[in-house]
């Protein structure tokens, strides 16, 4: 979906379009889910971003929740040191710069902060998903260098190359033939 929005002061705005995956809570929160890893909502009325986990948390999310807010803390986005952990588990958010110029929206800078963040990590997820998908067609299909014909396998009772001992107390012990 693509948004469009003003930048800037009344003398210097400047038309930004932003092709993202965004959509806006009943509250009015944006919720941005172009991320391969976090789901980002950018609180206008609370004036905070908070970054999710998108499905199960580790240490790739945690690392993209990391440099998202070093991104947003380098540009002066965000109050460094209000950066914290939420209230929901695996969550991390922070409160916005207050802009000195009243004219500017703290929210969209915010949201054009974040549209480049995700275009620089885009890269890395479109190679993550080239090498799962590889990986997984080796697994699932593989060529004839890596794989076997195992053919027919008859049936019998005893199979394998060590006997079990059924009739003893003692059920890890072996016989010797």
């Amino acid at each position: 979906m693509a948004i469009t929005i003003r930048v800037g002061d009344k003398a210097n705005r400047k038309l930004v379009t932003l092709e993202m995956d965004v959509r806006k809570s009943l509250n009015g929160d944006l919720m941005i889910f172009d991320h391969g890893d976090i789901d980002i909502v950018l609180s206008s009325s609370k004036n905070k971003v908070i970054a999710f986990p998108k499905e199960q948390i580790s240490d790739y999310v945690y690392g993209a929740q990391n440099r998202l807010f070093a991104f947003l803390r380098k540009r002066g986005v965000v109050v460094a040191e209000s950066i914290r952990a939420g209230s929901f588990y695996g969550s991390f958010e922070a409160k916005l710069e207050a802009p000195l110029n009243e004219d500017i929206s703290a929210a969209k800078m915010a949201l054009v902060n974040i549209n480049e963040f995700i275009s620089e990590e885009r890269p890395y997820f479109e190679a993550m998903d080239v090498f799962v998908a590889e990986t997984e067609s080796d697994y699932v299909d593989p060529d004839a260098e890596h794989s076997t014909e195992l053919g027919e396998v008859p049936q019998s009772s005893d199979k394998g190359s060590m006997r079990y001992v059924r009739d003893t107390a003692a059920h890890y012990l072996y016989t010797f033939e």
